[in-house]
């Protein structure tokens, strides 16, 4: 059962808690609210300002677990905290671990001062949680994306467009890369496991899975030096560097371009084109 009033309590403490810097928003020199603005909490959960606010108010509907996990994520909550927040709304915690997809605020609060770097953290899997701007701007928008093709590894043997924002040189590696990626996690994670059950369905759906598959390779790691194709930059060279969050196995991906070089002046560009298109 929902507590409302622990609920609207905890919220609003959370909310007083945090500062601008620590999500990534500017402080304003006007600024004269304890931590952050309703408004503010409310967009970063993606709901409405008049949803969060009755919540503090101890009305309106009791949120759904969906919503409570954007709140939780939102308010850059603990494990801890998310699964008091989950209590309080009235639902039963979920599980921790590799499958879970609750981001560490230690881990958002380094990708919140990474805004003019493209950067995303996923899972083991491959499936984007969170990216920066210009993370959308150089892949397009990865967290769209629902059910099984989450995972980058999985869209790269079912949809070719995937394929397209790679080099062409690249694509025999990446082939081999993404299928003992996969077979790795399969091991790791056993056979009831969401890594499993896209195993199964590339081995039903796609001939070349099947033979990368049979191959057996296990261990080849990402090269550290990605070469891209965008539609409208064009080649980019960006090294990837990688933190492992081990609690939640997640990582947060950041690419960068050597500076003076080509591909850093592209990515100058490419900024002022996403922030274009966001306007």
């Amino acid at each position: 059962m929902i507590d409302r009033t622990g609920l609207a309590d905890f919220l609003r403490r959370r909310r007083e808690a945090l500062q601008p810097e620590d999500v990534g928003l500017p402080r304003g020199p006007r600024r004269r609210t304890s931590g952050l603005r309703r408004e503010e909490v409310a967009a970063l959960c993606h709901m409405s300002a008049d949803y969060y606010a009755r919540l503090e108010r101890e009305r309106g509907p009791q949120p759904s677990e969906q919503m409570i996990a954007s709140m939780a994520q939102g308010l850059h909550l603990s494990l801890d905290e998310r699964d008091h927040l989950f209590r309080l709304g009235g639902h039963t915690p979920p599980p921790r671990g590799a499958t879970g997809e609750h981001i560490s605020p230690g881990l958002l609060r380094v990708l919140d001062r990474l805004q003019d770097t493209p950067a995303e953290i996923v899972t083991e899997l491959g499936e984007t949680l969170r990216q920066t701007p210009l993370g959308v701007a150089l892949t397009g928008d990865l967290t769209t994306h629902v059910g099984p093709a989450r995972s980058l590894g999985y869209r790269w043997f079912t949809d070719p467009a995937t394929r397209q924002l790679y080099a062409p040189e690249d694509h025999a590696f990446l082939t081999r890369m993404f299928a003992s990626g996969l077979r790795g996690v399969v091991t790791l994670r056993g056979s009831g496991s969401r890594a499993a059950h896209y195993a199964d369905l590339l081995l039903a759906q796609s001939e070349e899975f099947r033979r990368v598959w049979d191959e057996h390779e296990v261990g080849l790691r990402p090269a550290e030096v990605k070469h891209f194709i965008h539609p409208e930059v064009g080649a980019l060279e960006l090294t990837c560097q990688t933190l492992l969050d081990p609690n939640q196995s997640h990582l947060l991906l950041v690419y960068t371009a050597v500076p003076g070089s080509e591909s850093h002046e592209k990515l100058r560009l490419l900024s002022v084109l996403g922030a274009q298109a966001l306007r």
